[in-house]
């Protein structure tokens, strides 16, 4: 089947978070035909999950990872860095608190698995249960925050109501009315993350970056991979490539590509240290999905999350201008602080914010829309996946928690729609931007 142009996502600004780091040697791409039986398009977190609990269930059978990029530089590595084991949706209502009770039930035995795996391998990726401030600043804000206060009271998540003296306390900024503290939120390096899972995978799994897949084709009972050094042959294949599922043919009626942005501070002066709140490590999530992330990194460092670009990337120098109006209507009095690392990254959007995942065709498996909410979500959907896969789980495992992405329109009305919607919601969104 003959693929999109665009087959993956390519950046134009290195990932700060992985800036950060120690260079990593990427794993070699693959030069030569190979047979397996198991072939996971992708190597984020949903198919590095794919391929662990692949090697679990069978550990004879050949699995093969096939990542286009750099594992250091894809979409996983981009994260914010925010991930729980219990569902609190950001639109939750009383009537859906049974639902997110079934998905926290999923989320949490995948948050185990993962945990049990930076455990047992040495991990460090800076992994600190410190909660996340649900933060409002307008009045329709605050309105969503107070439901999703009695979805939090309902199902028993530990959380905290807090007013603006207590955020400013806690964060240093004054520009949010109320807030939610969560207590059950972690945050981690998410680059470090993704690459302490990309480098333990057992030895019964062979990971090829820079190996991007250009054509996937039928081949009697099973499928073909092409790449630019070699040709795979696989009885099974898991597309776990988020939005660019659809370079391939399928569910292009079902979830978009959406580009998103984030910038990290340099490190603040020791006199400013004050402005950065008391808590040394938090994390804030927006009452509105346009809204602005933010997370308070290491000691000295402040990270802005923001912006949405449809199928394509802002231009980066506009991009960081943005950032730049969001960092000091928060921090006014850090306007001198520059920025050291500006950066985008894909998620892929489904209209109703359920993922698409289970059976595309015989042999072939996907797994896409995460709506941004990738670590332990995407976790949970990989090793459901897997298990999918091989027999051992029906769809109904996962779909009757998270459901399935419905339609979405095709272009040019995707387009025309979305910057529709996007034109409106920002205009709702107001101040939470």
């Amino acid at each position: 089947m003959a693929a999109m142009s665009q087959m993956y996502p390519t950046y134009s600004s290195t990932c700060g978070w992985s800036a950060m780091l120690p260079p990593r040697r990427p794993h070699p791409a693959l030069e030569r035909d190979a047979s397996v039986d198991f072939a996971v398009i992708g190597a984020g977190f949903t198919g590095l999950a794919v391929a662990r609990r692949l090697h679990e269930i069978d550990p004879q059978a050949r699995v093969m990872v096939l990542e286009a990029g750099t594992v250091d530089q894809g979409s996983s590595a981009r994260n914010s860095g925010f991930t729980a084991p219990e569902v609190l949706p950001r639109n939750a209502t009383l009537p859906g608190a049974e639902k997110a009770r079934r998905q926290s039930a999923l989320f949490g035995h995948a948050f185990e698995w993962m945990t049990g795996i930076l455990d047992a391998h040495g991990i460090d990726c800076d992994l600190r249960q410190v909660g996340s401030i649900r933060a409002a600043a307008t009045e329709a804000g605050e309105a969503s925050l107070r439901r999703v206060i009695e979805v939090a009271r309902a199902n028993g998540i530990r959380h905290e109501v807090l007013d603006r003296r207590q955020i400013a306390d806690r964060t240093g900024t004054e520009y949010y009315r109320i807030g939610i503290h969560v207590n059950d939120t972690y945050l981690l390096q998410p680059s470090a993350l993704v690459q302490g899972l990309a480098d333990c995978l057992p030895e019964g799994v062979a990971l090829h970056e820079r190996s991007p897949v250009t054509r996937l084709d039928r081949d009697g009972a099973g499928w073909r991979l092409t790449t630019p050094g070699g040709v795979v042959r696989a009885r099974c294949v898991a597309l776990a490539n988020n939005g660019f599922i659809r370079s391939f043919g399928y569910l292009k009626l079902r979830m978009a590509t959406i580009y998103t942005y984030a910038a990290l501070s340099a490190p603040v002066a020791e006199a400013d240290l004050p402005r950065l709140g008391a808590d040394p490590a938090w994390g804030v999530l927006p009452a509105h999905r346009l809204g602005t992330t933010l997370r308070r990194v290491g000691r000295d460092r402040l990270m802005v999350r923001s912006l949405y670009a449809l199928e394509g990337e802002i231009a980066p120098d506009a991009a960081a201008a943005r950032l730049r109006d969001r960092f000091i209507r928060r921090w006014p009095a850090l306007a001198h602080v520059p920025f050291a690392h500006v950066w985008g990254g894909t998620t892929a959007l489904t209209m109703n914010g359920a993922p698409w995942w289970g059976r595309l065709a015989e042999g072939l498996f996907a797994s896409g829309g995460c709506n941004g909410s990738g670590i332990t979500k995407g976790t949970m959907l990989g090793w459901h996946l897997a298990g999918l896969m091989t027999g051992r789980e029906t769809p109904e495992a996962v779909t009757d928690a998270m459901g399935t992405a419905n339609l979405i329109a095709p272009e040019p009305f995707r387009s025309i729609g979305f910057h529709i919607v996007s034109a409106l919601e920002t205009r709702k969104a107001g101040l939470e931007a």
